[in-house]
């Protein structure tokens, strides 16, 4: 007797990559109430849903990524604590050689205070095609996320920009 294993979900079976930012800005208004901002806790369920999702990406090991990382920063003037949640895509060309990155982004920030300062910074990469155990990565990085959890963002951008 053969037992058939499930077919795993071919590379053309997947949606695009050019989709990626809308699946993601889906993901956000799932998490969203209409009587309330978005919450921390919401955004990171929604970017879990997000990460979990497989694209139509080159199968090689760094073709499909993860980026969760935080710190406080000034790009826009002010300091504010920000947790970047990001998924990076490579980008091949015709001839399936590497041509760019882009990277879509979840940024929540938040207003500077001393618990926040003293997380200091950190950043942790993941790769579906080179690390095993997804599940396990989005259990470390929720508990980097424990402090912000119950707390709603004061901004959120969320944003694709080729790196």
């Amino acid at each position: 007797m053969l037992i058939h294993e499930p077919r795993r979900a071919d590379v053309h079976d997947r949606r695009r990559v050019e989709e990626a930012l809308d699946v993601l800005r889906a993901e956000l208004e799932v998490g969203r109430s209409t009587k309330s901002e978005l919450t921390t806790r919401a955004a990171w369920l929604a970017f879990m849903r997000f990460a979990s999702q497989r694209f139509a990406t080159a199968s090689t090991p760094d073709s499909d990524g993860l980026l969760f990382q935080y710190g406080t920063y000034a790009f826009s003037g002010r300091p504010l604590f920000t947790v970047d949640l990001t998924r990076q895509f490579d980008i091949s060309d015709d001839g399936a050689e590497h041509d760019d990155y882009v990277q879509i982004h979840c940024e929540l920030r938040y207003e500077c205070e001393p618990a926040l300062d003293a997380l200091g910074s950190f950043n942790s990469w993941f790769f579906h095609d080179a690390n095993a155990g997804l599940d396990e990565w989005l259990a470390a990085m929720q508990g980097h996320l424990e402090p912000l959890l119950a707390r709603g963002p004061s901004e959120i951008d969320v944003y694709e920009e080729p790196v």
